[in-house]
């Protein structure tokens, strides 16, 4: 072997090396930066039902020693997990968007923190754009109107922005923000037609389920993706569901009362090719029979189903 190609072979071997300690050293780091955190933390107090923040984002970021990416993820991973320690005991039916019967006071804390940390990490901006307006509105605003200054040619920030203002019910601000992400170069042109949307008809189910798909079809996290998903199961229901009450109404038009069972309906349903449970109940897009309301003149969706109630 020639001497420059045993010396290209051992600096080659050399950057190996350098490149495997760095990221062994990296994660050693990270690891005592998780334990120093924990040992800093401030006494939980035992009447209370939420931590206290480890560190703010600036702090953090001061003493991840260069390796603010992983101190990132770290965050990021102790979001998905707080939040999934105070969902275990709901009911299967709730979705993320609908978490404000928790206390879930950290979590905009957390998922700052994160973006701070790596302010072009996309997830956690995702996820306070979907989770935090149930839980705190003005923080879901502020942190991914911070990921659009961080990230100004991301455009699923402004679908996620607007979707905010959407649910806010805030349709002028939710078709201005589609307009600005629509500008951007490799924006969809669905984007210039949510802001059309959102102008004409804000409010409506269709705007909803146009919302819901995109979501689905951008979104790269599970969670949000299975979100949009029972969403769009809970608009089908509810198109299906006002069928389902003329019919009661015409029911009870013609024979003065409610239904008593939903045998009675059955002929009706089985001559509009609905699918029928065991029962005789019409089955929701998900499966599950539907029951009574508080009256038998009333349908709704069953607490056994993945549909959200709400």
């Amino acid at each position: 072997m020639m001497k420059s190609e045993s010396t290209s072979l051992f600096g080659e071997q050399t950057r190996t090396i350098s490149l495997s300690l760095a990221i062994v050293l990296g994660l050693i780091l990270t690891v005592f930066l998780a334990r120093w955190i924990d040992a800093r933390r401030p006494p939980i107090d035992p009447a209370a039902a939420d931590e206290s923040l480890y560190l703010n984002g600036k702090t953090a970021r001061r003493i991840s020693l260069g390796f603010n990416g992983l101190a990132a993820d770290w965050y990021w991973m102790r979001s998905l997990q707080y939040v999934g320690r105070k969902i275990m005991n709901l009911p299967d039916n709730v979705v993320l968007d609908s978490l404000e019967q928790l206390n879930l006071r950290l979590l905009p804390s957390l998922l700052d923190t994160s973006t701070t940390l790596d302010p072009q990490f996309l997830s956690p901006y995702e996820y306070a754009a979907v989770v935090l307006p149930a839980v705190d509105v003005d923080q879901a605003i502020r942190i991914t109107k911070k990921g659009i200054e961080a990230n100004p040619l991301a455009w699923r920030l402004y679908h996620q922005l607007g979707y905010i203002y959407w649910q806010q019910h805030e349709y002028q601000l939710a078709a201005e923000t589609y307009g600005r992400g629509a500008q951007i170069p490799g924006a969809p042109s669905w984007m210039e037609a949510m802001k059309a949307r959102m102008a004409a008809e804000g409010g409506s189910r269709s705007t909803a389920r146009e919302i819901y798909s995109r979501m689905y079809e951008q979104s790269s996290d599970d969670k949000v993706k299975d979100m949009a998903r029972r969403r769009l199961l809970q608009l089908d229901a509810l198109d299906q569901i006002d069928g389902l009450q003329k019919m009661m109404l015409a029911f009870q038009n013609r024979f003065g009362r409610c239904p008593t069972t939903w045998k009675e309906l059955e002929p009706v349903f089985r001559t509009m090719r609905l699918p029928l449970g065991e029962d005789g109940a019409p089955l929701d897009p998900s499966g599950t029979p539907y029951i009574f309301g508080k009256t038998h003149c009333d349908v709704q969706v069953s607490s056994k189903s993945e549909i959200p109630v709400k």
